[in-house]
């Protein structure tokens, strides 16, 4: 393995920002994704947003839904749909865990990171998540302000 292929590996890691602050993670679990080869070149790109993605379950299958991955600049005609359902790989032990986790009232299946695992694969960090009232975003604020105040030295 050449040396930029191991610094593009490294560096290629896509984050739901907006997650973290809507919502309150339970459980994590790391998902294949299925994609097709204009895809993956680019998500190597990093042109892929996952702010308004969902995951769910559908006949004990885990599917995507919303992930925006930018058409590929050099693709053909046979370039991708940006926002198509896409499917993860994950195992049966970890579909039946989520599928009882989202029976639970409030419980959703949220996607928080997209990344390039060792081996070159695009993964999905997937989190079980319970919604955050507006009391614990205001809450949330004031952590960070005050650890901004005391991070500035004077």
């Amino acid at each position: 393995m050449s040396i930029e292929k191991e610094k593009i590996q490294k560096t290629i890691e896509i984050r739901n920002k907006k997650a973290g602050f809507e919502y309150h993670f339970i459980d994590t679990f790391t998902a294949g994704v299925v994609l097709t080869g204009t895809e993956i070149k680019s998500i190597r790109l990093q042109e892929a947003n996952l702010q308004d993605a969902y995951c769910y379950l559908s006949s004990n299958e885990v599917y995507i839904k919303n992930l925006h991955i930018a058409p590929y600049e050099n693709g053909t005609y046979l370039n991708h749909d940006p926002v198509r359902e896409r499917k993860l790989l994950l195992t049966k032990t970890e579909i039946k865990k989520i599928s009882k986790k989202l029976d639970e009232q409030g419980i959703t299946l949220i996607p928080t990171k997209l990344f390039i695992n060792q081996k070159g694969f695009a993964k999905i960090e997937l989190a079980t998540a319970k919604g955050k009232k507006l009391y614990d975003k205001r809450e949330d604020i004031k952590v960070r302000d005050l650890q901004r105040e005391t991070g500035r030295k004077y």
